[in-house]
C-alpha cells in the first residue's frame, strides 16, 4: 500500500466515523413519532452491572407514539422501569406487569422549532468535524512531500481528493439533516 493510498484511506475512515457518530446523535432526538433507538443511552442496573435495555428487552413500535418494552426475564421488569423512570426522556412508563408502554406526547411547534435548532447545531459540529479530518489529511500529505516520499504534483492531486471525499461528507451530513428536520416539522 503507497503512502497516499495509506493516507487517504485512513481518512476516509476518520471521515466515515465522525457521519457515523453524527447519524447516532441525530437518531437518538426524540420526534413526534416513537423511535426505538431514543432508549440507547438508558442503561438498567441488572445482574450485578449496568446493561443496556436492548439487552434485556424487546422493543417495539406497535402505534406511532408508543413504545413497548419486553422483557425477556419478567424479573427485570421493576429495573427496567426504574431506569426508564431516572432517564431524561421525560416520559412516564407505564408496567401491566408483562410489558412497558411508554407513550411519546404530541410535539408543540415550539418544541420543533427547538429541535430544528439542535439538529443544526449537531449538524454543524459534524462539517467542522468533518472539515478538521480534511486539514489533517492534507497536512499528512503535505509532510509526506516534504519526507521526498510524493511528489508536489501528486500532493496536489491528492488534495484535491481529500477535499473531494469532504465534500460527499458533508453532502451526507446535509441529506441526512435535510431527512430529520423534515421528520421533526411534519405533524
Amino acid at each position: 500500500m503507497s503512502v497516499m493510498e495509506n493516507i487517504l484511506g485512513k481518512t476516509e475512515a476518520q471521515m466515515k466515523g465522525r457521519l457515523d457518530k453524527f447519524l447516532g446523535d441525530m437518531a437518538s432526538v426524540r420526534t413526534g413519532r416513537a423511535n426505538p433507538q431514543i432508549l440507547d443511552s438508558i442503561r438498567v442496573e441488572c445482574y450485578g452491572q449496568e446493561l443496556p435495555i436492548k439487552q434485556l428487552a424487546a422493543i417495539s413500535v406497535p402505534e406511532g407514539r408508543t413504545l413497548e418494552i419486553r422483557p425477556w426475564d419478567p424479573s427485570t421488569l421493576e429495573a427496567l422501569e426504574k431506569a426508564l423512570q431516572k432517564s431524561d426522556l421525560g416520559i412516564p412508563p407505564q408496567n401491566d406487569g408483562k410489558m412497558i408502554r411508554l407513550q411519546l406526547p404530541a410535539m408543540t411547534e415550539e418544541r420543533r422549532k427547538e429541535l430544528v435548532k439542535l439538529l443544526g447545531k449537531m449538524a454543524e459540529e459534524a462539517r467542522v468535524a468533518l472539515r478538521n479530518e480534511r486539514r489533517d489529511g492534507i497536512e499528512k500529505l503535505r509532510k509526506a512531500e516534504k519526507a521526498k516520499e510524493i511528489s508536489e504534483d501528486e500532493r496536489k492531486r491528492q488534495e484535491d481528493s481529500v477535499q473531494k471525499l469532504t465534500d460527499a461528507y458533508i453532502r451526507k451530513v446535509d441529506e441526512a439533516l435535510a431527512a430529520k428536520e423534515k421528520e421533526v416539522t411534519t405533524v
